[in-house]
């Protein structure tokens, strides 16, 4: 196929995009700032992105050059995984304006994209929209983040529908693995490597942690069964479904013999609980047909974090 990809500067992004390159399509990748205003982890995920895409930089979606780009194309599907993430952590996040950014000219963008021979368009959903995948507390969205996910699924259902073009949603859970963000897989490891007990404030919250790399060849897949016509119109890919102790303790069974380090955890008394007790994924990837092999990722995993403890 040949792909017109959004949002390859994330974590996620950065993974799929690899994946779909090295399953034999061709990625063009737009990025809204030049390469030279990208810093940190980003910096790095475009660089290693080199030779895995066609990098068109200064671009957002749906803008003049965005319905160009698309017009003079031909591409086959469209795969808008970029999203309005400013402060996505905030209760002050503004769902209306962040829709609003992802769904920019979207009936302009799906005209020229049907016109140009497109096929069908896939995008990407978070299992903390409302309604998404399983849980506590009547599966309410779990933030004004996940509010403009839904929001902006509920924009691209209505104009893909009008424009009869095939629409998939990807939902992603909690991906970890190499060239993340500094968040809590990163605080365990910096932990451990200057010879400390991690501790886990909140061990109790049910949550759904899958290995990027497993993520990528599930979303490859669903790209590929989507656009022959044979995919669901929602896929929610699964990891590890179990407590958020127990997952540390999973990751520092791990990491333990791989890293040397003592890898000891302390999980604290939880007693509050702010968010929902229970959020995860529903499908059970696969892993023998996707040919994903799980002590390969987690040799990847401590591979990377050795080379950044060594740093």
């Amino acid at each position: 196929m040949n792909i017109l990809f959004t949002g390859a500067s994330s974590f996620t992004g950065y993974w799929f995009v690899r994946e779909l390159s090295a399953s034999g399509h061709e990625v063009t990748a737009t990025f809204r700032k030049p390469a030279a205003e990208y810093t940190d982890i980003r910096a790095k995920r475009l660089q290693l992105l080199s030779g895995a895409c066609r990098p068109v930089h200064g671009v957002s979606f749906g803008s003049p050059e965005f319905l160009e780009l698309i017009k003079s194309s031909g591409f086959d599907l469209l795969c808008h995984h970029a999203a309005d993430v400013t402060n996505y952590k905030s209760p002050d996040f503004n769902a209306i304006e962040a829709a609003a950014a992802n769904t920019q000219n979207l009936a302009a963008v799906l005209a020229a994209f049907k016109s140009s021979g497109g096929k069908a368009v896939l995008l990407t959903g978070s299992v903390f929209e409302n309604d998404e995948g399983a849980g506590s507390e009547g599966v309410a969205a779990f933030s004004p983040y996940g509010l403009s996910k839904a929001l902006t699924y509920q924009m691209f259902r209505y104009y893909a529908g009008a424009a009869n073009l095939p629409l998939g949603k990807f939902v992603i859970p909690n991906p970890f693995g190499p060239y993340e963000e500094p968040r809590f897989t990163a605080y365990l490891i910096k932990t451990w490597a200057s010879g400390k007990s991690a501790s886990v404030q909140t061990p109790l919250y049910v949550r759904d942690n899958i290995h990027v790399s497993l993520l990528a060849k599930c979303n490859a897949k669903y790209a590929a069964d989507l656009h022959a016509g044979r995919a669901p119109q929602r896929i929610n890919p699964s990891g590890y479904v179990e407590s958020q102790g127990a997952f540390t303790l999973r990751f520092a069974r791990e990491m333990k013999p791989r890293l040397s380090l003592a890898c000891e955890v302390e999980l604290k008394d939880q007693t509050q609980f702010s968010e929902p007790r229970v959020r995860i994924n529903t499908d059970q990837p696969d892993v023998k047909a996707l040919a994903w092999n799980e002590a390969a990722a987690w040799d990847e995993l401590a591979e990377y974090y050795q080379q950044t403890i060594n740093s």
